[in-house]
C-alpha cells in the first residue's frame, strides 16, 4: 500500500525494529523486493523486512547482469523507491559497496541519510560476480585486512546507533574453505560489523554446518542467510542451527519474470487480450494495492 493518507514510519522507528528483531527469540524473515509495488506486497504479505538485492536492482530495473554494472546512486534511488513503498525495514544490497574504502563509506553514509535500515557488504573485489552464477569464473576476495579496514571506516562515520551494517563473507563461494570464512568473519565482526552473511553453493549445507560448528563468535554476533541455494530449510530450520535473519532473496523477481513470460506466450498465441485475464490480477485490485479510493477522496476534499 501507499502512504497518500496514512502516517509513515520514521526511519529511526524502521531502524529499531530491526535492530531489536536482531537479539530476538524469533527470526527475522525478509523477502526480496525488486521494486516498490513488490516491497508493499511483501509488507501485505506479513513478513518482517525487505531485501533490496542487487541481483533484482540490477536485472529487473536496468536489464543488466548483476556484476557491478549499475552504480551506487541508481541502487540507492531503488532502494529509496522501496523503502518510501513500506513500513517494513529495508535492508540494502550494496554488492562490494561500489569500489574502494573510500567508496564504501561514501555507501554507508549514502544509505544512512537516506533512512535505510541496513546495508550489506561483501568482500568480492571490484568489479564482482554474482554468487549464484554456475558457470565458470574467476573470483577474487578483497584482502582481510583491506575489508576490515573499509568496516571500521564505514562504522566510524556511522551517526546513527540503529543503522545496521551487515558484513557478507564470500569465502565458502570462492573456495577457500571454512577456515577461512571464520577467519574473515571473526575479522569482521571484530572491525565493528552488526551482523555476519555467510554465503554457501554447498546445497547439503555440510559447509555451512562446518562454519557453524567452527566460528566462535556464533552466539555473539548475528547470522544472516539467503538460502537460494539450499531452499529446503524452512525459517524455523534454519533459525535453529543459529541464523537470525533469513532472506529469501530473488524469489519474488523470477515469479515476476516467469508470470510475465508466461501471460506474453497466450498473448502472442491467442493475440487478444481476453485470453490472459483469468490469469492476472483485475484492474480494480491494482487500484486497491495503491489506494487510489483514498487519493482520489483526499482530492476532493481539497
Amino acid at each position: 500500500m501507499t502512504y497518500i493518507t496514512q502516517p509513515r514510519p520514521s526511519a529511526a522507528d524502521k531502524r529499531a525494529r530491526l535492530r531489536a528483531g536482531l537479539t530476538g527469540p524469533t527470526p527475522v524473515v525478509a523477502i526480496g523486493a525488486h521494486d516498490a509495488m513488490s516491497a508493499s506486497l511483501v509488507e501485505g504479505a506479513g513478513f518482517d523486512a525487505v531485501w533490496v538485492s542487487g541481483f533484482g536492482v540490477s536485472t529487473m530495473g536496468h536489464a543488466l547482469p548483476d556484476l557491478n554494472l549499475i552504480t551506487m546512486t541508481e541502487a540507492l534511488d531503488a532502494a529509496c523507491r522501496i523503502d518510501a513503498a513500506t513500513r517494513l525495514p529495508v535492508i540494502a544490497d550494496c554488492d562490494n559497496g561500489y569500489g574502494g574504502l573510500i567508496n564504501v563509506v561514501r555507501t554507508a553514509v549514502a544509505y544512512e541519510r537516506a533512512g535505510i535500515a541496513a546495508i550489506c557488504v561483501e568482500d568480492n573485489l571490484f568489479p564482482k560476480r554474482n554468487s549464484l552464477y554456475l558457470g565458470q569464473t574467476m573470483r577474487e576476495l578483497i584482502p582481510v585486512d583491506e575489508q576490515v579496514r573499509r568496516i571500521r571506516a564505514a562504522k566510524a562515520a556511522q551517526t546513527t546507533a540503529d543503522f545496521v551494517f551487515i558484513a557478507r563473507v564470500e569465502a565458502l563461494i570462492a573456495g577457500h574453505g571454512v577456515a577461512a570464512a571464520c577467519e574473515r568473519a571473526d575479522a569482521y565482526a571484530a572491525a565493528g560489523a552488526d551482523a555476519i552473511l555467510i554465503h554457501s553453493k554447498d546445497k547439503t549445507l555440510a559447509e555451512i554446518e562446518g562454519f557453524l560448528a567452527q566460528w566462535s563468535g556464533r552466539g555473539q554476533t548475528p547470522l544472516v542467510a539467503v538460502p537460494t541455494l539450499f531452499p529446503d530449510f524452512t525459517a524455523e530450520q534454519l533459525h535453529a542451527k543459529g541464523f537470525q535473519v533469513i532472506i529469501w532473496a530473488n524469489q519474488l523477481m523470477r515469479a515476476s519474470v516467469k508470470a510475465m513470460e508466461d501471460t506474453l506466450g497466450v498473448l502472442a498465441a491467442e493475440r487478444k487480450a481476453a485470453a490472459v485475464d483469468p490469469h492476472i490480477a483485475p484492474v480494480n485490485h491494482v487500484f486497491e494495492l495503491v489506494d487510489t479510493a483514498a487519493g482520489i477522496a483526499l482530492e476532493e476534499q481539497a
